[in-house]
């Protein structure tokens, strides 16, 4: 039985998540629907992470596994059809072996969160980006988000609804970066907590502020050494989160 690995682009907008609902649409569901339009089986498409709704994707990877031996540009292209008018493109296919695994085979998943930093209200990147009225020094927040960077105990940036075995977590790259108009801030690591990201990039927006409710890189790490939900700052909405690239 083939497996191929999929490559996927999607816009989250207008999803409930990645994971399959019964009663929403989520991006699961769709590409589900259309490897049964392709193939006629009923194939759970097994995706690297589960994105939550709002949350976009440039780079996610899935796996099926299918009973009968298709041309890869075919599955590609087929299945394109099948999800149209939903905004979710399978960017490529290719067979793998049994032995791959698009979520436990993941050694390292690539997130991209985009600021951006002005009053007036967004217009084209309205549910594409994080709108922050507020002044943000750049600098600052890099340098705070170097405290987070290394092997440490997530807690206090982890949902209460997460459902990971441990709050430990190695977090290989957390970079915040001027990029043209925006700010964009990289995430790196093999795994991430249930809203690990977003809770990181809001508690740094804190850094970056002045005047009332600002935080020092002290205040970040303390929030850190708290291991408790409640030390937490605000939680970035979905809207600036991509899930960029998963490597293997």
């Amino acid at each position: 039985m083939p497996r191929y690995k999929l490559t996927i682009e999607y816009d989250g907008a207008p999803f409930c998540g990645w994971q399959y609902q019964a009663d929403q649409v989520t991006v699961q569901g769709v590409l589900t629907t259309a490897v049964t339009a392709l193939s006629g089986e009923t194939v759970l498409v097994q995706g690297a992470g589960r994105t939550d709704a709002g949350v976009h994707a440039r780079g996610q990877v899935a796996h099926i596994d299918l009973a009968r031996d298709w041309k890869t540009d075919t599955v590609r292209d087929a299945l394109n059809a099948h999800l149209r008018p939903h905004p979710v493109a399978v960017l490529s296919a290719e067979q793998v072996g049994d032995d791959f695994n698009a979520r436990m085979s993941a050694i390292k998943r690539h997130y991209l969160y985009r600021i951006i930093n002005r009053r007036p209200d967004l217009t084209f990147d309205l549910k594409y980006a994080w709108r922050v009225a507020r002044p943000l020094n750049v600098a600052a927040m890099h340098a705070a988000s170097q405290r987070l960077v290394g092997k440490h105990d997530f807690t206090t940036f982890r949902s209460t609804e997460c459902q990971a075995k441990s709050p430990e977590k190695t977090l290989d790259q957390l970079d915040v970066v001027q990029a043209g108009d925006e700010i964009h801030v990289l995430a790196s690591a093999r795994s991430f907590l249930h809203n690990q990201v977003r809770s990181m990039v809001g508690s740094l927006v804190n850094t970056g502020l002045t005047g009332p409710g600002s935080w020092t890189a002290d205040m970040l790490s303390d929030a850190l050494a708290a291991r408790n939900r409640a030390a937490c700052g605000q939680v970035a909405p979905p809207d600036g989160l991509y899930l960029m690239k998963v490597d293997y």
